[in-house]
């Protein structure tokens, strides 16, 4: 595929010298090579592989990714922010806002991209409805204070059948025409910038921002934790963490737990 390569690895280091672009035909784990490499090799790079044969999801989960269907790539980069809680959602908001423009749609209609707490892009199908677009992976190595980050990104750009025979969820049903070497060149400086943003303000100045695309705000949802909980989404606080509204408000922090949708929708609680 025709990577724009030079002009992407400018503009990137424009944003932040010295970063690196690598596009392989394939590897196993773009993450995964980025750790690792991060070890002896702390210099930015950005990562992409038209193909892996061991992608990797949040909680340990496998991402498929079939070439020329989908975007996947890594960003590296030392980073020190001064929380790290709300990164995930940080990531997330910078590529849908990349993908789907904000003010793109008329007032009062949600937009095409909307992003399901902690780390997913969906493609917003009605109020609490849709189907995953994308994920986003963030590993971490080195010391406390600062460290290695790794955004592992995977995007589903084209419809590929599934084994029920049912469609992936895709950029191009938003973008038609979408592939992965444009979408790639219309997320990856956002994606930068957003990051070196965060390290100086963290999540708050962005937690509007996310209550445009909040898929879950207002929804009952059911989170598999320990004890597990079922109540209603009242949005995310400043921090990124999760509002949940059952017999008292529960603030749930990313990594903790997973979210799914309710089956049975629950009445509307107060929000404060």
């Amino acid at each position: 595929m025709p990577w724009p390569t030079v002009e992407l690895q400018q503009a990137l280091q424009a944003c932040l010298p010295g970063l690196q672009l690598q596009v392989l035909a394939q590897t196993d784990s773009t993450n995964t090579r980025l750790v690792e490499r991060a070890r002896t090799d702390t210099t930015p790079c950005l990562l992409v592989a038209e193909s892996q044969t061991a992608g990797r999801g949040r909680l340990g989960r496998a991402w498929q990714a079939v070439p020329g269907a989908s975007l996947t790539f890594s960003l590296g980069l030392p980073l020190a922010p001064p929380s790290w809680q709300g990164l995930s959602l940080a990531v997330g908001l910078a590529l849908a806002d990349a993908l789907d423009p904000p003010g793109r749609r008329p007032p009062g209609v949600p937009p095409a991209i909307g992003l399901k707490w902690p780390n997913d892009l969906w493609l917003w199908d009605g109020p609490g409805q849709g189907r995953k677009l994308g994920g986003v992976l963030i590993e971490t190595t080195g010391g406390a204070a600062l460290r290695h980050c790794v955004v592992g990104v995977g995007l589903n750009v084209a419809a590929v059948p599934t084994p029920d025979g049912t469609a992936t969820a895709c950029l191009q049903e938003v973008q038609p025409g979408a592939t992965p070497e444009g979408a790639l060149a219309a997320v990856a400086v956002p994606l930068l910038r957003a990051l070196l943003r965060f390290q100086q303000e963290g999540f708050a100045p962005l937690a509007p921002a996310y209550a445009h695309r909040d898929l879950l705000r207002g929804q009952a949802v059911q989170v598999n934790g320990n004890p597990p909980l079922a109540g209603l989404a009242d949005g995310v606080d400043a921090e990124g963490a999760l509002r949940l509204r059952a017999a008292a408000l529960h603030r749930i922090v990313s990594g903790e737990v997973s979210v799914r949708f309710a089956r049975d929708p629950m009445p509307a609680g107060p929000s404060c």
